[in-house]
């Protein structure tokens, strides 16, 4: 599909409430496969950011506000009026954006693994590089767009939600693994601090909180939370 002039890959499969599944940085749609089982009752959206997977790179940076704006446009075209919102690193600090740009679009929030942005306690640098971007379950994903990946960089680089925080009004799930070495578990708690009617849970868990062994653990919590709330 098209959205503001840029093509953007979109995978919705299940039935139910729908939920958007939003991915850290450069990483495909595909990396959801593990969450699939235990969201089985939902009707998820997955979609690439532009630059990602199947979605094109635009040839001029993006900010933010602007993808999430994006996100927006994915469920108008699919007619969804609401939706449960999850994101995973990169994907978790969009969401913390759409839950701030566009509270009325938004049932519920779940932060895996993420931060402000600009501001939050960073990780050591090179294990930032290893665990984001590269998969540890021997999955095979195309090489990231150098492109896509400068402008994801770009956009998160001079971005914080920090001053959006206590506007999120959307019951929040905020998960982080113990041992995240990518980012540190303080960075959940202070989301969970600054957010109203935000839930922490800490895993036994590093930041890859999308492979295959974990993720099962953690979309069950995921789909506790949503069903309870």
């Amino acid at each position: 599909m098209s959205i503001r002039g840029v093509r953007v890959a979109a995978r919705v499969s299940g039935s139910g409430d729908p939920c958007l599944l939003l991915n850290g940085l450069s990483r495909p749609m595909q990396s959801w496969a593990s969450f699939g089982a235990a969201l089985r009752d939902r009707t998820t959206i997955a979609i690439d950011v532009p630059g990602v997977g199947e979605s094109h790179a635009p040839v001029v940076p993006y900010t933010m506000p602007m993808l999430a704006d994006m996100a927006i446009g994915v469920l108008d075209a699919f007619g969804f009026a609401k939706a449960d919102i999850v994101g995973f690193s990169f994907g978790g600090a969009l969401a913390q954006q759409i839950a701030a740009s566009h509270p009325d679009r938004v049932n519920r929030l779940v932060l895996l693994a993420t931060s402000c942005g600009l501001g939050a306690v960073p990780g050591r640098g090179r294990d930032v590089t290893r665990i984001m971007l590269r998969p540890n379950d021997g999955t095979r994903w195309a090489p990231p767009d150098p492109l896509g990946l400068l402008w994801q960089l770009t956009a998160i680089s001079t971005w914080t939600s920090i001053p959006l925080l206590g506007g999120i009004t959307a019951p929040t799930l905020v998960v982080t693994g113990d041992g995240d070495r990518a980012v540190p578990p303080v960075n959940s708690r202070l989301l969970a601090a600054r957010i109203r009617n935000a839930r922490l849970v800490t895993v036994g868990a590093g930041h890859d909180l999308q492979k295959p062994g974990v993720a099962e653990d953690v979309a069950e919590l995921v789909q506790e939370f949503l069903d309870e709330v």
